[in-house]
C-alpha cells in the first residue's frame, strides 16, 4: 500500500462513514481477529462499522470482544444485504476473491461500495480500489496493525483491539512456530501485550477448551492416519459417519492435519473430511520447507493458499479423493525429497 494509498484513505476517514467488514467463508481466527480488530478501531473513530461474515464460526473464537455483534449472512441475509447496499466502504479481510465468501459473492460483486482490501493470500483478484496484499506476512491481523500504524493511530489501540490482534497472529502463525513469524512479529506481539492483551488468557480460550467429544474426533481421525513414506507425506481421512458418530461442531478439526505432519520425515501432509451436505471433501494441505501446498492446491483441489498451508476442496468421494492424492504424489517426489 503507497503513501497516496494511505494519505486518501486517512482523507476518507475524516469524517465518519457506514462501513461493512467482510472476511471468508468458514472464518478462522485470522479472519475474526482482523476483522474485529478493525471493528473496534473503526467504531473508536466514529465511524458506523458493522462485521458480517458468510457463516458460522468456531465456538473457540466466540469469546473475542465485540463478537456477539457479527452478522452471520447465512441466517441473516435480509439484514445483511441491507447493511452492504447502504454501506460506503467495504473492508475485505483476509481474502482476496470474492468467491472465498460463499453466498456473499454476488453482493459483493454488485456493490458500489468503495473497497479495501488488506490479506496475505498469493495472487490476488483486482477487486478493490486500495490494496494491501503482502504474501510475506505472518497474518491479516499482523497487517491490520501495521494498517493502523499507517494512519499513525497505534495510541488508539485498547485491550480489545490488542486481544483481537493477538487471537489472529497466533492461530495463524502456529503459535509462533512458522517461518512467517519475524522478529517485526514479535515486537507487534509485545506492544500488544502492553497494551492489554493476555497472552495466557488467549491461548487457553483458543487451545484448552476441547470437549470429550473433540478428543474422541482426533482419537478417530489418528486412527485413520496413513504414511506415504516413499512421498514422504502423509493424510488423514474424516468420513461423515465419524463426524456424526463424535457430535462434530464446526472448527472441531482445527489442527488435526498439524499431527500429520509432525511425523519424522513428513513434509506434505493432507486431511480430507466428508462434507454430504455440501455434496463435498474439504481438504486442508500444510508442508515444510520450499514445498508449495498452494500450488498443489490450485493445481488439484480447486483451492490455494500459502506455500506452507492451503485449502482445497473434491468433488467425488472421499475414497476417490484419496486415490487422487496419492496418484498425483510421484511426480512431487523429488522436490518432496529436496524440501
Amino acid at each position: 500500500m503507497t503513501k497516496q494509498d494511505i494519505t486518501a484513505i486517512n482523507q476518507l476517514l475524516e469524517t465518519p462513514k457506514k462501513i461493512v467488514i467482510v472476511s471468508h467463508k468458514n472464518p478462522d481466527g485470522d479472519a475474526i481477529g482482523s476483522s474485529l480488530a478493525l471493528f473496534h478501531y473503526l467504531t473508536k473513530t466514529n465511524h458506523l462499522a458493522t462485521v458480517i461474515v458468510p457463516n458460522d464460526y468456531p465456538d473457540f473464537l466466540k469469546w473475542i470482544p465485540g463478537q456477539d455483534l457479527i452478522l452471520k449472512y447465512e441466517s441473516q441475509k435480509e439484514e445483511s444485504e441491507q447493511i452492504l447496499n447502504e454501506a460506503d466502504i467495504i473492508f475485505a479481510l483476509d481474502f482476496n476473491a470474492f468467491h472465498r465468501t460463499g453466498d456473499m459473492e454476488h453482493v459483493l460483486t454488485d456493490s458500489k461500495a468503495l473497497k479495501i482490501m488488506i490479506d496475505h493470500h498469493q495472487q490476488p483478484d483486482d477487486f478493490a480500489k486500495y490494496m494491501y496484499s503482502d504474501v510475506s506476512m505472518s497474518s491479516t491481523c499482523e497487517m491490520v496493525y501495521n494498517f493502523i500504524d499507517m494512519l499513525e493511530d497505534t495510541h488508539i489501540i485498547d485491550i480489545n483491539i490488542a486481544t483481537a490482534i493477538y487471537v489472529g497472529i497466533m492461530t495463524d502463525t502456529g503459535s509462533f512456530r512458522f517461518r512467517s513469524t519475524t522478529s517485526a512479529t514479535h515486537r507487534i506481539i509485545a506492544n500488544l501485550i502492553d497494551k492489554g492483551a493476555d497472552n495466557t488468557m488467549i491461548h487457553n480460550q483458543v487451545y484448552d477448551t476441547n470437549s470429550y467429544n473433540r478428543l474422541q474426533l482426533l482419537g478417530c481421525a489418528l486412527s485413520n492416519l496413513k504414511v506415504i513414506p516413499e512421498s514422504r507425506a502423509a493424510y488423514i481421512t474424516l468420513s461423515q459417519k465419524e463426524l456424526q458418530q463424535f457430535d462434530y461442531k464446526k472448527g472441531d478439526t482445527e489442527g488435526f492435519v498439524n499431527y500429520a505432519l509432525s511425523l519424522n520425515n513428513v513434509v506434505l501432509a493432507a486431511i480430507f473430511i466428508e462434507d454430504l451436505q455440501q455434496g463435498i471433501i474439504k481438504i486442508s494441505l500444510r508442508s515444510k520447507g520450499d514445498f508449495s501446498v498452494n500450488e498443489m492446491s490450485r493445481a488439484y483441489f480447486q483451492g490455494g493458499g500459502h506455500t506452507n498451508a492451503a485449502g482445497g476442496k473434491s468433488d467425488v468421494n472421499l475414497e476417490e479423493t484419496t486415490e487422487k492424492f496419492i496418484s498425483i504424489l510421484p511426480q512431487y517426489n523429488t522436490a518432496l525429497h529436496e524440501a
